[in-house]
This record gives C-alpha cells, sequence and structure tokens, in this order.
C-alpha cells in the first residue's frame, strides 16, 4: 500500500439527502409559538421554560430532540448536521453547534451504525508509544475521531516480534472497521503495514524519509535552520550531533537537516552519534566520546536525548552553556525544567495525529483530503544555549 489513503472497497457512494418541496433544512423552531417551515412535522413547540440549557439541568443523556429544543431548530436539522450536511444557515449551525457542546451530546454509535449499515470504529495500528512523539500523535488522532463521531481502537505492537505483527494485521482484518490508520515510525513498520490487505480504507501515516519523497517536511526546511541559525548567532562553529536510531526515517532526517543547515552557514559538522531516543542513550553517547571533546554545540535529535546528554556533559566538568550549549527536538512537557531549561524545537505531534484522522475519514468519504502541513516547529530558546567560549573545548 503506497503512502496516503488505499483503495477503497465500499460501495457506491451514498446519494446526499434530497429535501421535500418547502423543506428548509434550517428551519427553526419557535419556543411557545409555532414551527416555521415543512420540517415542523413532527417538531412540536416547546415552551422555554421547559428547555433544558445544560447538562447539569437535563439530568441525563442527551438526545437529538433536546438538542433540537435548545437550538431552535427541528430534530431533522439536528441530524443533518450531525451527518455533514452543508445547506444549512451560517448561524442555524452555530447555534446546533453550541447546543451540542451545552447539552454534551454524545451520538449513539450502536444506533448509527444499525441506522447507517457501517461501523463507526477505526483500527489504530502504533507501536513505541512510552515515546512522546507517537504517543502524542495517538492523542490527537483519537481526538480528531472522536471530533468525527468515531472511536479509536488502539493495538500497540511490538516492532521487534514479526509474528505478532503479523497476528495484529490478522486481527484487525477481522474485526467490523470504518478504517485503518497504520502508524508507521520505522522502515519495518512502514513495509509490514504497506504490504497489508486491510480490506477497508487505510492511510499509512508516518514520516516520509525525505531523501526519497523529495519533500522537506517543515520542522526540517524551516525549524532546523532556524536551530542552526541561532548557534551560528551566538558564535558557534563546531556542532555535534546526536542522532536517534537509523531505522526510524525521522531520525534519518533530523540528521540530514542538521548536516544541511551545518554546511549552509559554513560552520562544521564534528560527527553524527547515535541513540535510540531515550536519556540513557544520549547519556551513553556523549560518556563513550574521546576526553578532548572539539565542539561548543551538541545539537540532539530529541529532548529525551538531550536530557542524558546533560547530564554526561555535567559529569564530564562541562558547564552548560558556559563550555557547551545543547538543544533537542519535540519540547516536550519537562524540557522547560532540566538542569539547564532545554534550547528545542517545539514539534506538534497532536495536529500530525489529527491530520492522520482527517485523512483516513477523506479516504472513507471518498473525497479528496485538505493539503495541510504535517511536521510544524517552533524554535524555543531557554537557558541551555549562549555565546560560545572564545576557544575550543
Amino acid at each position: 500500500m503506497p503512502h496516503g489513503t488505499a483503495p477503497l472497497e465500499t460501495g457506491a457512494a451514498r446519494e446526499a439527502p434530497r429535501e421535500a418541496p418547502g423543506d428548509d433544512p434550517s428551519s427553526e423552531v419557535t419556543p411557545g409559538a409555532g414551527t416555521v417551515g415543512a420540517s415542523a412535522a413532527g417538531a412540536s413547540a416547546v415552551g422555554a421554560s421547559a428547555v433544558a440549557t445544560s447538562a447539569e439541568e437535563l439530568g441525563r443523556p442527551a438526545t437529538i430532540r433536546d438538542v433540537a429544543a435548545l437550538a431552535r431548530v427541528s430534530h431533522q436539522t439536528v441530524h443533518r448536521y450531525l451527518q455533514g450536511y452543508e445547506g444549512i444557515r451560517p448561524a442555524t449551525r452555530e447555534r446546533v453547534a453550541e447546543a451540542l457542546e451545552a447539552l454534551e451530546y454524545r451520538p449513539n454509535l450502536t444506533a448509527r451504525s444499525l441506522t447507517t449499515g457501517r461501523s463507526m470504529r477505526i483500527g489504530a495500528l502504533t507501536h513505541e508509544l512510552d515515546q512522546f512523539g507517537p504517543s502524542k500523535i495517538i492523542q490527537g488522532a483519537a481526538q480528531a475521531a472522536r471530533d468525527a463521531g468515531y472511536v479509536l481502537d488502539i493495538l500497540s505492537l511490538d516492532m521487534g516480534d514479526p509474528e505478532e505483527i503479523d497476528q495484529a494485521l490478522q486481527t484487525v482484518t477481522q474485526h467490523d472497521l470504518a478504517g485503518v490508520l497504520a502508524l508507521a515510525s520505522t522502515d519495518h513498520m512502514a513495509q509490514a503495514f504497506g504490504a497489508a490487505n486491510f480490506r477497508v480504507p487505510a492511510f499509512l501515516a508516518g514520516e516520509e524519509d525525505e531523501f526519497a519523497s523529495h519533500h522537506p517536511s517543515q520542522l526540517t526546511a524551516v525549524g532546523f535552520p532556524a536551530l542552526i541559525d541561532h548557534l551560528a548567532e551566538l558564535g558557534h562553529q563546531r556542532l555535534l550531533h546526536v542522532a536517534g536510531p537509523t531505522a526510524w526515517s525521522a531520525a534519518r532526517n533530523r540528521a540530514r537537516a542538521f548536516e544541511t543547515a551545518v554546511a549552509a552557514h559554513g560552520l562544521v559538522s564534528v560527527g553524527v552519534v547515535h541513540g535510540d531516543w531515550t536519556a540513557r542513550s544520549g547519556y551513553e553517547a556523549i560518556s563513550a566520546l574521546p576526553a578532548r571533546l572539539d565542539f561548543t554545540a551538541v545539537v540532539v535529535a530529541n529532548d529525551q536525548m538531550a536530557l542524558g546528554a546533560l547530564l554526561a556533559l555535567r559529569e564530564r566538568g562541562m558547564r552548560v552553556p558556559e563550555d557547551v550549549s545543547v538543544t533537542g527536538v519535540d519540547d516536550i512537557p519537562d524540557a522547560a525544567y532540566f538542569s539547564p531549561p532545554l534550547t528545542t524545537l517545539r514539534v506538534d505531534f497532536v495536529a500530525q495525529g489529527r491530520r492522520a484522522v482527517e485523512h483516513l475519514l477523506a479516504g472513507i468519504a471518498q473525497r479528496e483530503p485538505a493539503d495541510d502541513e504535517a511536521l510544524i516547529s517552533q524554535l524555543v530558546v531557554r537557558r541551555s544555549t549562549g555565546t560560545a567560549p572564545s576557544s575550543g573545548t
């Protein structure tokens, strides 16, 4: 399966519901008065005093008719809104949205499945949920699925166990799903997901190898240059990179972005050492270096490894940032509380997860997805970077 949305194996697209003559999909119900338009059929007038304005006041799960009463519309209009119907006046749409939120309306997915004849569940295959990036991507995916009325079933895999991966793929194909979201960070997982026959719409979400795709992300095209700009302005000339594992496309992309940005500034890369995204691996990578360090800045591929690098430098008698500056990538919540607080590139992984689900939903609906940027980053300057020392370390 190529990167993107897999071919659909569903029937013909369902025709949008037609309005009966004179049936205005935005027709309103005025409390205490008659209804307006043909949609008044089946919609009784509701006294203002009988209308619940909050979930607490209602005291039970809200129904479509409760939402309709609060929004002063017919229950058919609420139904059309929930189905994504576009022919509703903006003011009416806003009232319906506000009523849904006020009453904390939650759709009955079982009833919807029976009515529409399709599943409201999405299967998500992922791995390494103990890592910050994958966990935040899943968080964003779950939010987007929930907002669209779907449930995200998450299956975390051991990427080092081929048998477990095969079993997981078989399990997914046996369930009644609307679609499958395959979140692949490593080459092995991307190959396994790409070769799978999910039999439902699927989207392979993962950071592409930019050397192969020739499509740099904002993180590598803008974020890393901004990070190296910052270090160059501080007078740093010789930089070391602590990269992630080579089997991860994200690690390769970040390493190439580092080398490209360093070369563009006429600076010197003294080399690349590798970790596995953990703080321990960052600590070990720095600890294993020769006794004499010939760099004044360390650009680390993620914040967790930067945490380990900070400790290793301190144990080697190096002060940060007086003797050497250290930067990370991701801006995990703890990065602001490292010692010293870490300069890093903030990456919006939640948005990446939401984008992946939106692409899958576009495949399910047989429409083109929005063309947007997957990896957005922002330089966050803290106290782990400072002016380069006058002489090398």
